[in-house]
């Protein structure tokens, strides 16, 4: 009986551990993007000690539903980082998504459009790039708006489907990580309309461009949560300062965490350091705007 039960709990682990869903983002090859060849890949990546995706050519979400008894409506779309190179999928996208979906929100891991590393380690041919700053950036350039239509597009398609995945469309907020932060900042910064706009938003350890930082915030309230730490080794710290103070210059609801150790990348992983609760800080912001 004993040996029933524990079997019985591993399976439900499995059903609850591949209960997302793969959503294509287009029909057919993505645009602009027709001619590329790249093989999507994941790995265990040494340098980055966790697993990447790498190589997306065919931009896609996978759906975390919140538990039907939890579920509050809100859904949340998670940007992990990578310098476009690659996506830290696990620690800072499927583990943050299922935390939201654990607390009734629905969260979307979104494998946007990304550099083609045409060796088989990412992590490294971007590490040689970033020596070349100012060319790393010409290059991730053109990818950086291609991965902006990939977040509003996925934005309009859950809006779009609103009722079948049991969300409440103006509940909609973006989370993005390092580069992913940037991308979720192209879907607040860059909406043409209303529809691709998200309703919040959260940049971790983000370092958005002067572009960026110099485009006008939209009118219409939407909340933003900032997070880095100060050790960061890519010195990216102040960055989310200025994105703060850029916020609460228009007026915006802001809230800003700059915890003194937690380096790049911390995302869920532990370090037995403050900022491992960081995605509890996270949730209590989401609740006092009262979408948890």
């Amino acid at each position: 009986m004993k040996k029933l039960i524990i079997a019985s709990a591993f399976l439900l682990g499995l059903s609850i551990i591949n209960a997302q869903k793969s959503i294509p983002l287009y029909k057919g090859k993505a645009p602009g993007t027709e001619n590329w060849t790249q093989k999507e890949a994941q790995q265990f990546n040494e340098l980055f000690k966790t697993e990447v995706v790498f190589n997306v050519a065919q931009p896609s979400m996978l759906l975390f539903e919140a538990d039907k008894a939890k579920a509050n409506g809100t859904v949340i779309v998670v940007a992990p980082g990578g310098g476009f190179q690659s996506l830290s999928i696990n620690r800072e996208g499927i583990d943050v998504a299922k935390k939201l979906a654990e607390n009734g929100i629905t969260a979307i891991v979104l494998k946007y459009r990304l550099l083609e590393t045409k060796s088989n380690d990412p992590a490294k041919e971007m590490m040689e790039g970033i020596k070349d700053r100012k060319a790393f950036d010409a290059k991730t350039a053109p990818i950086k708006v291609m991965a902006g239509d990939d977040i509003k597009t996925a934005i309009s398609y859950i809006r779009t489907h609103a009722k079948e995945l049991n969300i409440n469309p103006e509940k909609l907020g973006v989370i993005g990580f390092s580069a992913g932060a940037s991308v979720i900042l192209e879907s607040v910064l860059h909406s043409k309309d209303a529809s691709t706009l998200p309703n919040f938003a959260a940049s971790i350890y983000g370092g958005p461009s002067q572009e960026i930082l110099d485009t006008s915030i939209p009118s219409a309230s939407l909340p933003l949560f900032i997070c880095a730490a100060s050790d960061d080794q890519l010195k990216l710290a102040p960055k989310s300062v200025l994105l703060y103070s850029k916020w609460l210059e228009a007026g915006q609801p802001t809230e800003l965490h700059i915890y003194e150790k937690g380096g790049h990348g911390f995302g869920m992983g532990k370090q037995n350091l403050p900022v491992d609760k960081w995605s509890d800080v996270y949730l209590d912001w989401l609740r006092f705007h009262k979408f948890l």
